[in-house]
């Protein structure tokens, strides 16, 4: 996160994390209802993973503090449905009366919420799990409270319900030695990762490297299926010379899997990045050992059809993308593809840049299933995998 969040009053946050909001208005108070819940069992069910594999279950402390960075996500947008400042509720949760009053905690900081010195806790505490059930029941009552109506008194009986559950978050998280502050700075890192203020796109991976070892920037292929003694098989061709082997779908049902290269196509184009490709076209960088080795190797390769493989099985499910526009992928799929690249250099691509490669990479698969040939167009300049029919 920039500088400018060093120190994150508890307005900045809301403010930034308005950004992030897909949706608005007061009719969508149910849904934001509904993903405090959620992130409230989520927080709960971290607890409780940690109790059930305290040896085996890692990340447990990154975990807590992803989720409470949500649940102060959702607590904002209900807050903002409501014309309700943040700020003036996490204020009225820390004054023992909890009496809310409106605009005058404007520059109140979240680091303010809590005690200097926190002790890190690597496991559930009894303090953790009494505070968590505390929370539950008062996301519960507020719930409660948001279905009265829209009346001057239920705005106040809203009010007194957030500054609640925000009471019981902020004791919660101190209880599991979390900050509310890292909790929040965490959170938007998260969120404009998916959602950013502006995209701009990261350099090549290779942009350092010589021709011979940068992956192509432009570049046309033809992919057209056609049966050789009985047997459908994809071939692929760039200026009249034949690019890999031919292919099939390598399963006991078709499911014209045997078109996948063009989602390697879509990573070169849109990402900048595909062991794949490199080692298909002989483009790695052997100037550099260890790039060639850990960037460019055997492992790198398989670390890409496995994740190829693993969102086909999920776009099979979603009838392969058809109709997602741009931030409609769930977010929980792109975090397991980035879990994947873990310790690669694709790691460092956001997000929002991987929803952009999967969803251009499937609109070009379909329109192989559709016509069954197609001339592909890697435009990396434009970020873009371009797709159109290949004549007979």
């Amino acid at each position: 996160m920039s500088e400018e969040f060093v120190t994150l009053t508890v307005d900045q946050y809301a403010s930034e994390a308005a950004r992030t909001d897909q949706r608005k208005g007061s009719g969508t108070i149910g849904f934001t209802m509904l993903g405090l819940f959620g992130e409230t069992g989520s927080l709960l069910a971290e607890a409780k993973k940690k109790q059930r594999d305290a040896a085996s279950y890692l990340g447990y402390a990154e975990a807590v503090a992803e989720e409470i960075g949500d649940v102060l996500w959702y607590l904002a947008a209900i807050a903002r449905r409501h014309r309700l400042e943040l700020s003036d509720i996490a204020a009225a949760a820390l004054d023992t009366d909890g009496t809310y009053a409106a605009g005058a905690n404007a520059a109140i900081s979240l680091h303010a919420l809590q005690p200097a010195h926190m002790p890190l806790a690597k496991a559930p505490m009894p303090e953790f799990e009494h505070s968590l059930l505390a929370l539950a029941s008062e996301v519960g009552l507020l719930a409660r409270a948001i279905e009265g109506g829209n009346s001057t008194q239920h705005r106040e009986d809203v009010a007194e319900r957030l500054i609640a559950v925000t009471r019981c978050l902020i004791r919660a998280s101190t209880d599991s030695g979390i900050t509310i502050e890292a909790a929040a700075i965490k959170n938007l890192q998260k969120i404009f990762d998916r959602w950013p203020r502006e995209r701009i796109y990261p350099p090549a991976f290779d942009a350092d490297k010589d021709a011979e070892e940068q992956l192509p920037r432009s570049m046309q292929i033809d992919i057209y299926e056609r049966k050789v003694r009985g047997q459908a098989y994809v071939f692929q061709r760039s200026r009249g010379v034949y690019v890999g082997d031919r292919l099939t779908d390598n399963a006991i049902e078709p499911d014209d899997y045997r078109f996948h290269d063009v989602f390697h196509y879509a990573y070169v184009a849109v990402l900048g990045w595909s062991p794949v490709i490199r080692a298909l076209l002989r483009l790695k960088r052997k100037s550099d050992p260890k790039l060639d080795e850990a960037e460019d190797g055997a492992r790198a390769i398989l670390i890409e059809e496995g994740v190829t493989s693993w969102l086909f099985g999920q776009a099979q499910q979603l009838d392969f993308f058809d109709g997602v526009k741009p931030g409609g992928l769930p977010l929980d799929m792109l975090k397991h593809v980035r879990q994947f690249v873990a310790g690669y250099e694709a790691d460092r691509c956001p997000l929002w840049l991987w929803e952009e490669a999967i969803l251009q990479g499937y609109a070009a698969f379909r329109f192989l299933q559709k016509n069954r040939r197609a001339r592909v167009t890697i435009d990396f300049a434009r970020r873009r995998l371009r797709i159109k029919e290949l004549p007979q």
